[in-house]
């Protein structure tokens, strides 16, 4: 506990706006990704389905990857829960930076799959910022 605070007092004393925004950038594109997984979930079992993966466990992954995704986008877009959101968030993007090293190579999701991982650990260690829910409800108590 005392090394997330030494961490957020670090991360509060060197924002910038543009660190938030990133920030915001990866919450929405996660949002992003989980709704084009909710409205196509046939791309993601297809993905699932190359690495041999049976129905009822691909059914699951489908779900816990768009609701995930969807929840936890929005929370790391306005700050909430920022560092818990990327912890649920770690498990699927390193399975997706995966997925292209055992299935078909796609360099475009490989980039993608690898950037966001990189920024999520990023904020992982960083935090939520000022400009965030957070601080904005640590400042209320």
């Amino acid at each position: 506990m005392k090394n997330v605070v030494q961490l957020n007092k670090w991360a509060n004393a060197h924002t910038t706006v543009y660190i938030d925004v990133l920030r915001v950038a990866t919450g929405l594109f996660l949002l992003l990704k989980g709704a084009h997984f909710a409205n196509q979930s046939q791309d993601l079992t297809e993905i699932l389905g190359t690495m041999g993966t049976s129905v009822g466990a691909s059914f699951i992954l489908v779900h816990y990857v768009a609701m995930s995704h969807l929840v936890g986008g929005l929370f790391i877009c306005i700050g909430l829960l920022t560092r818990l959101s990327l912890c649920v968030q770690l498990p699927i993007l390193v399975g997706a930076v995966a997925v292209n090293f055992i299935g078909v190579m796609n360099v475009e999701n490989l980039i993608q799959a690898s950037s966001i991982l990189f920024l999520s650990i990023f904020f992982l260690f960083y935090g939520s910022g000022k400009h965030s829910a957070d601080y904005s409800l640590k400042l209320n108590m």
